[in-house]
């Protein structure tokens, strides 16, 4: 395993450009099991997860090929079954996003329960309940949902919690089915909305994709299409936090600034100055840091995915700050790492205290998940001394060569071999 080394204290300055979004290059890469036809889709990020994705679907049959580095084709002509294994699923829960097209599209599939990181359980029984309102049978055995329907049929669906993977899951399964099928308290993130174009690009019917309420007219197939996948929102603000913990200046080039306002607010209140055009951030800041309270929400509201990248930048703010998380329960395991670190940080349920302190030091530190592995990074950036991140392979599940990016812009950041 890999393992970051960082030499701390040097102010970031420059430009960086972030790539596409895996959270909506997943269900995108799914949605080609929907047709026989060519998929094209151009930003994918070259990433674990999505690595992992390729191989789930070259196992169920498909053909994908990288063109170059940002651009896959895909081609499901020659599925030749429909179970998505334990081995290829244990660990990324997106692979569940293959259950709704293969039954909309085959009548069937198996897929394992899924797996990913250890940020507290995220079922996967919103998917189910609905699939069984569009006519399928649905069993759980031996760890394994199988799902049956000669033809799913439209419903109107109401979620008891928003979920974006089930939101993605059934507006595919839906785009196939016979009649309408009406999503209410659908998830409302800009991954949710890029799905639903690139489905309407391969001839479905389908609106209200961003709002809480989404329609899809079923229609009999769907065709080959090519779409470029949003910027990944959560390494923008991940960007934007590594400029403003190291007191740096920073353009966050080819993003959307629109799909950052909840990030960008908070950051302003903590003093750094934030500029945006149509497609980049520029943040600036070599002032004191002012402690901000958070609270995590479903999009629009500020990220669970940003919760801890923004707890290393309030480690280090005067005063104190309280980042409650409201999405995910055992979301703080990147806590006691900060404390090693010299923050000063006590959780109470599902809130975090902040007391700010002057400098963090680095130390040997341990990621746990996706997001805690940044927000270690961007404590290593900040702190007097070497940071010696371990476990990187988590981080590679969601940022691609950030040690280069970081690189790029003054970090003395090295990956080295454990």
């Amino acid at each position: 395993m890999d393992r970051l080394i960082i030499r701390g204290g040097i102010p970031l300055r420059g430009r960086v450009e972030v790539g596409g979004a895996k959270n909506a290059a997943l269900p995108e890469m799914a949605a080609s099991l929907l047709t026989g036809e060519s998929i094209r889709l151009h930003r994918v990020p070259q990433l674990g997860d999505v690595k992992t994705f390729i191989g789930l679907l070259s196992h169920l049959g498909a053909s994908v090929e990288r063109d170059d580095r940002e651009t896959i084709s895909l081609r499901a002509d020659g599925i030749g079954q429909c179970e998505a294994p334990y081995q290829l699923v244990r660990t990324m829960r997106a692979s569940v996003l293959v259950l709704g097209p293969l039954v909309a599209r085959f009548g069937r599939a198996r897929v394992s329960l899924p797996g990913g990181c250890a940020i507290g359980p995220r079922p996967i029984n919103l998917h189910l309940a609905a699939l069984e309102k569009m006519g399928a049978t649905v069993s759980l055995d031996a760890g394994y949902v199988e799902a049956k329907a000669p033809r799913l049929r439209g419903a109107r669906i109401t979620f008891d919690g928003q979920t974006v993977t089930g939101t993605e899951n059934i507006m595919m399964a839906a785009a196939l089915a016979d009649g309408m099928t009406v999503l209410e308290n659908a998830a409302c993130e800009p991954e949710v909305v890029d799905l639903a174009e690139l489905l309407n690009r391969m001839g479905a019917s389908i609106e209200g994709a961003g709002t809480p309420t989404i329609s899809i007219e079923g229609v009999s197939h769907l065709h080959g299409a090519e779409h470029e996948v949003i910027p990944d929102r959560v390494e923008t603000g991940t960007f934007m936090v590594a400029a403003a913990i190291t007191g740096g200046d920073v353009t966050v080039n080819r993003c959307l600034p629109g799909h950052l306002e909840a990030i960008t607010e908070k950051l302003r209140e903590t003093g750094v100055v934030v500029e945006e055009t149509d497609c980049s951030i520029r943040v600036s800041g070599d002032g004191p840091l002012r402690g901000v309270s958070v609270r995590t929400h479903p999009y629009p509201g500020f990220a669970t995915d940003m919760q801890a990248q923004f707890m290393a930048l309030m480690s280090i703010a005067q005063g104190s700050s309280v980042i409650t998380e409201t999405v995910f329960e055992n979301r703080f395991m990147h806590v006691n790492e900060l404390v090693r670190m010299g923050a000063d940080i006590k959780v109470i349920g599902t809130a975090a205290f902040v007391h700010g302190v002057p400098v963090l030091s680095g130390a040997p530190v341990m990621a746990t998940d996706l997001r805690a592995s940044a927000s270690l990074v961007l404590a290593g950036l900040a702190s007097q001394g070497i940071t010696t991140v371990s476990r990187v392979y988590h981080l590679d599940r969601g940022y691609e060569s950030i040690e280069r990016k970081l690189q790029g812009l003054g970090a003395d950041i090295e990956r080295v071999a454990e």
